[in-house]
């Protein structure tokens, strides 16, 4: 039952950034909203890591099998990917470093901020 009621907890604020992403004149997807809502409740001590910790482990430790379905479905557009790969793989090139890059700094500055 515990796990449930952890599943329900970290689903509830999934649906509840759906819902908020639905009501925004700009397109965020609604599983980052749900994600950043999430962080804040738990940053905030509205909710304890304790809480949803088994489940959220469970759920990160099995993510890997949440993309078989998406690698799947790319293969509808086989042609499509051969004819830009180049231009499909610099943009992951790119977009990728760019993800590391600002990850790092952001832990820097949490890591400076923790030690003062």
């Amino acid at each position: 039952m515990k796990i449930l009621s952890q599943l329900l907890i970290i689903f509830t604020y999934s649906i509840l950034g759906d819902f908020i992403s639905n009501l925004l004149p700009f397109p965020i997807p609604g599983s980052v909203l749900g994600l950043i809502l999430l962080f804040l409740s738990l940053k905030f001590k509205i909710i304890k890591l304790s809480q949803i910790e088994t489940s959220g482990n469970f759920l990160k430790n099995n993510m890997g099998i949440m993309f078989v379905p998406l690698a799947v479905g790319i293969m509808n557009y086989f042609e499509l990917l051969s004819q830009h790969w180049l231009s499909i793989l610099l943009v992951m090139i790119v977009s990728t470093s760019l993800s590391y890059g600002v990850a790092a700094k952001v832990a820097e500055y949490s890591i400076k901020g923790e030690s003062q």
